[in-house]
């Protein structure tokens, strides 16, 4: 799956560098903060081109998304103790691997864009990734392959269709008078027990009432079923996380714009705009670090967890750190707008007498959240979902970032229509021109949103029950002093 959906991303690369290289499928160049409505649109068949190499990037990237963690956990046997926290390790490098990434990216194609052109950056962005498929296909013989029988999203809707048809049914006393057997020539990848909960599901699982049993959207297995109360029993873990998420990508975003008004010298360097985004990748891959070799560890001594704490409890952390962030967002953004009233900078955009390292605790913070939420969320989605139903749950945690990004959009829309006032007539944060804004009141804003959202989560959090065993398993305990698992350097 990963090696089939990177040559879409590598295609859609291919035709941004065509578009940015040649001038008859691209608009004349303009300055926009010059010429502003003066530049002209792209359209017609370069419009077409455009919208088609991004969808293929944002096909081919959303798959491997999904695919590549999976995969990855797919590795590691979950009956195995050492194993188990080798995966656990492996999710670290993987978020390791995306923030290294992200940072050479960030230095390096910037430079290239900026000095060679958009062209030639998006061409050596289109050969890294056709790399990518030769490195994932150097180890297709060491690979475990779990393939699994059917569409999990099929095998979920069958539940709910079958348990519904049977509604009016009774369910026997003997929970092993529920049908168990797959249909003939299908494979269960994992045969899972019988529980309590959610017991209007069970119903599905309920042989030879109500009509004809012949057919999966008739009859389903006792597995099938339960397969169906875990992805429920998630439902409001995923809600919350939503709601628990929404603000960081959005100071992430204005943190940055904040630091493109202050003083952005590093001694006789001038750090360009594009490259404010290095300082929270930079804090995010550093703590990555220190946080599977160093921490985890410490704690897993202290605590007897594989991987150190819970992963909601690393989640809960992360929110908690996203709170921090926001608090310290507002409070510099409100000496950075004293400093702006004493020196009448209202009508600049740029140019407050303030240091950028001013934004050094936020972003430390951005950091310590990637290195927990979207970790831990990661993880979790992908160890409590059933081995059927992996690449479901790899998706589902990328969902929640996508979705908290879209309501972070409508948060900034719904803040601005509601700050609307006075003569002026604009929003907190509405507007190029930070100087003119509130900036600040947003922040204490998503603070409290971000509180409230972290209260919430711990209920939840505190009411889930895991389906896998997190505690180290005894006389295996000699497993943490080898540590293998933590070794991600570089």
């Amino acid at each position: 799956m990963v090696v089939h959906e990177l040559p879409p991303s590598s295609a859609g690369y291919g035709l941004l560098a065509l578009q940015a290289h040649l001038p008859s499928l691209h608009p004349p160049h303009c300055n926009i903060n010059d010429q502003g409505e003066n530049c002209q649109k792209v359209h017609g068949w370069n419009s077409f081109l455009l919208y088609v190499g991004l969808y293929m990037l944002a096909l081919g990237d959303g798959c491997v998304r999904v695919s590549s963690p999976s995969l990855g956990g797919d590795q590691f046997d979950g009956e195995d103790p050492v194993e188990v926290i080798e995966r656990t390790s492996f999710f670290n490098s993987y978020a390791f691997g995306i923030s290294l990434g992200g940072l050479i990216g960030l230095v390096l194609l910037v430079w290239i864009q900026n000095n060679k052109g958009w062209d030639i950056g998006f061409g050596v962005s289109a050969l890294s990734v056709l790399l990518s498929v030769l490195v994932v296909a150097s180890g297709f013989s060491c690979y475990r392959n779990q393939i699994p029988e059917g569409s999990p999203i099929a095998r979920t809707l069958q539940v709910l269709v079958a348990a519904f048809r049977k509604r009016n049914a009774s369910l026997p006393e003997n929970p092993e008078d529920l049908h168990k057997t797959p249909q003939k020539g299908t494979n269960e990848v994992e045969v899972l027990s019988h529980t309590h909960g959610f017991k209007f599901l069970d119903k599905a699982a309920i042989v030879g009432e109500h009509g004809s049993d012949n057919g999966p959207w008739s009859l389903c297995t006792v597995t099938q079923v339960e397969e169906t109360k875990v992805v429920l029993g998630m439902i409001p873990i995923i809600i919350s996380s939503i709601l628990g998420s929404i603000p960081n990508g959005l100071v992430v975003s204005l943190t940055v714009q904040q630091g493109t008004t202050m003083d952005t010298r590093l001694g006789k360097i001038r750090i360009s705009p594009a490259n404010l985004f290095i300082i929270p990748q930079f804090f995010q891959t550093v703590m990555l670090v220190v946080y599977d070799r160093s921490i985890v560890p410490i704690l897993r001594r202290m605590t007897g967890y594989t991987g150190g704490i819970t992963h909601l409890q690393r989640v809960a952390i992360g929110f908690l750190f996203a709170a921090f962030a926001t608090c310290a967002a507002a409070v510099v953004e409100n000496r950075r707008m004293k400093i702006v009233e004493e020196n009448g900078l209202q009508d600049m955009t740029t140019g407050v007498p303030m240091s950028v390292f001013w934004l050094v605790v936020q972003f430390c913070c951005l950091g310590v959240v990637d290195v927990t939420s979207f970790v831990g969320l990661l993880e979790f989605f992908n160890s409590e979902a059933p081995r059927g139903m992996k690449s479901i749950g790899t998706a589902i945690s990328w969902c929640v970032f996508g979705l908290a990004a879209f309501l972070g959009s409508i948060t900034v829309e719904l803040a601005n229509k509601a700050s609307r006032h006075g003569t002026s007539g604009r929003g907190w944060i509405e507007g190029n021109n930070l100087n003119k804004s509130h900036l600040d009141y947003f922040y204490w804003l998503l603070c409290s949103m971000q509180i409230l959202a972290l209260l919430n989560f711990i209920y939840w959090a505190r009411r889930y029950t895991y389906r896998q065993n997190l505690h180290i398993q005894e006389g295996n305990l000699q497993s943490q002093s080898r540590e293998i698992g933590s070794d991600i350097s570089p």
